[in-house]
């Protein structure tokens, strides 16, 4: 696999924030973040946030193996905690940093050709029915499922914006994510984050979008 890199195109700036704004509203979360991994040095590095502390953390750099986002890109599954001080996998000082110190923590991994390429996590989720019965696998799964379809997109994306000639390649590309609309229709949710997916890989095709 071609080494992800350290700066992200405008267009999937554009995606990351829309995935971490409807991971946000459909946990009810406090925070959702996406850490990018850094292909040569493994930091962890902040590429998208909505809600607390979302002002002024967008490139910032933590130390591979850093809290909960380190263990899931490390070990490539996904974890979720309920008490982040029950867990020694919690980074309380690199949370603090951030100006946010959440309760609880979930966290999935970004999979691009089999290497993980970056984590989603969600912060303070369902605050006031966290232990619903049979809530947190529900939750777990269906983050899983944000988290692919957003790595799907971004590795869309990049081989577009790496190909020459565009135009054919991007008609290939959007035909298939839209394979993966049809296999997730009975999901709302993920049938509305492919569709920004969709759009913005559309977007990118007529405008060229600029490393930022």
């Amino acid at each position: 696999m071609k080494p992800w890199p350290h700066d992200l195109m405008a267009t999937e700036r554009q995606l990351l924030q829309s995935v971490v704004a409807v991971a946000r509203y459909i946990y009810g979360a406090a925070a959702s973040s996406v850490f990018m991994v850094s292909p040569d040095t493994g930091e962890l590095i902040f590429a998208a946030v909505a809600g607390e502390g979302e002002q002024g953390l967008v490139g910032r750099r933590f130390e591979p193996g850093t809290g909960i986002a380190g263990w899931v890109a490390a070990s490539g599954q996904p974890l979720i905690t309920d008490d982040v001080g029950a867990t020694d996998r919690f980074a309380r000082d690199a949370a603090a940093s951030t100006g946010y110190v959440p309760a609880s923590i979930m966290a999935a991994p970004l999979i691009a050709d089999g290497e993980c390429i970056g984590v989603i996590e969600v912060l303070d989720r369902h605050a006031h029915d966290a232990h619903a019965p049979g809530r947190e696998l529900d939750d777990i799964e269906l983050l899983g499922l944000l988290a692919t379809q957003a790595a799907l997109s971004l590795a869309l994306l990049r081989r577009s914006e790496q190909a020459a000639g565009a135009g054919p390649r991007m008609g290939e590309l959007v035909a298939r994510l839209s394979e993966h609309v049809v296999k997730d229709a009975s999901d709302p949710v993920a049938v509305s984050l492919l569709s920004i997916s969709l759009a913005l890989l559309d977007r990118g095709a007529h405008t060229g979008s600029k490393v930022v």
